[in-house]
């Protein structure tokens, strides 16, 4: 696991010990069977003074790692800095170029927010370190480009057989908003409207994409179904608030997906909670506790509850962030934590190298 060559300017014989020593003791939620199990620990050597920790990782992971490094200090008193490689594979063969992962959001009726959901843990993933794309699969009313700061923009072409993916904040985007008028009311037929979401994810030119984020339209009628059995899905997040309503139908998207086989990571629980600005009180506007009762009678991951802030809502109402407008801020931390679940998820249920996955011995009988 460890490299045995380290720069002439190596820590001392005793730090190489506990840091190793504690590298292979480090255990947490996004590392369950401990990180020696799926990092690699190639380097260790010292930079202006600063013992400097190479770490090959395979998924995004960068404010967990800051994690690490900060127990080792608090236990150990030992300050290291982080250099760490993202490197991923495919967890779902698929002939789409430049994507390795495609994750999938859903809710199982409109007006959860989904949408804002989605973009703030596509940033999420980028400041966790990933290489991440957005695609707006809501053929009839796309919100991604007004989220993104990008409406009114149209695409372009390099080679007049590709559409050029827009860019906001380093993330790439793609959606039919690019193409037709912000007031013009597309009406499609499902057919229509699935060959539609096709050329945009088939015939974009996306480029080292670790994740493509697909924005699902809400419901669970035909063309979600379609739509989910077109897409080389590797998982899905399903999106809810604490109403019943909501939850009954986060259900029927849970349900959805068990139908066309795609597997589900987890639940995220919007709107779960508003804090008063004035006195700090927290109130449960919506219900209390939904996600958590649904995660655990499927079965499934409650992945975070997200707050009811109003900061959230005029970001995403002016194309912006709070994960990019203040990426320490404690909205921005709960939506990196999310996505570092996510990837962790990703990894630890359904890649082949993970540990948690089960090995086949084969027996050959003469």
């Amino acid at each position: 696991m460890f490299s045995k060559l380290f720069s002439s300017k190596s820590p001392s014989d005793e730090h190489s010990k506990t840091i190793r020593d504690f590298y292979q003791t480090y255990q947490s939620d996004i590392f369950p069977k401990g990180i020696a199990a799926v990092t690699e620990l190639t380097k260790l050597s010292v930079k202006n003074s600063n013992i400097v920790l190479s770490i090959t990782v395979p998924f995004p992971c960068l404010g967990e790692l800051a994690i690490f490094a900060e127990q080792l200090l608090a236990k150990h008193e030992i300050s290291v800095l982080i250099d760490a490689e993202v490197k991923m594979i495919k967890v779902k063969e698929h002939a789409i170029e430049g994507i390795t992962n495609i994750i999938a959001i859903s809710s199982g009726k409109g007006g959860v927010g989904k949408s804002t959901t989605a973009v703030n843990l596509a940033y999420a993933l980028q400041e966790e370190g990933a290489n991440v794309g957005i695609l707006d699969a809501d053929i009839y009313g796309p919100s991604i480009p007004k989220m993104l700061g990008l409406a009114g923009q149209r695409l372009s072409s390099i080679d007049g057989k590709k559409m050029q993916p827009l860019e906001s904040g380093g993330l790439a985007a793609m959606s039919i908003g690019f193409l037709t008028d912000e007031n013009d009311a597309t009406i499609w037929r499902g057919p229509m409207a699935s060959r539609a979401f096709g050329q945009l994810l088939n015939e974009t030119a996306w480029s080292d994409l670790d994740y493509l984020i697909v924005d699902m339209p809400p419901g669970t009628g035909d063309i979600q179904l379609t739509l989910a059995q077109q897409v080389p899905v590797a998982a899905a997040i399903v999106i809810t608030t604490p109403q019943d309503i909501a939850l009954n139908d986060a259900v029927k998207g849970l349900a959805m997906f068990k139908e066309v086989k795609v597997p589900v990571l987890g639940i995220i629980e919007n709107m779960s909670y508003h804090i008063c600005d004035n006195c700090g009180e927290k109130s449960h506007l919506f219900g209390r506790d939904g996600g958590v009762k649904i995660s655990t009678k499927f079965n499934c991951e409650l992945l975070g509850q997200l707050p009811l802030d109003i900061s959230i809502c005029e970001s995403a109402d002016q194309g912006n962030s709070q994960v990019l407008e203040n990426s320490t801020g404690e909205v921005a931390l709960q939506y990196r934590r999310i996505a570092t679940k996510i990837a962790s998820g990703l990894f630890h249920q359904l890649d082949k190298r993970s540990p948690l996955t089960k090995e086949i011995l084969i027996k050959t009988v003469d």
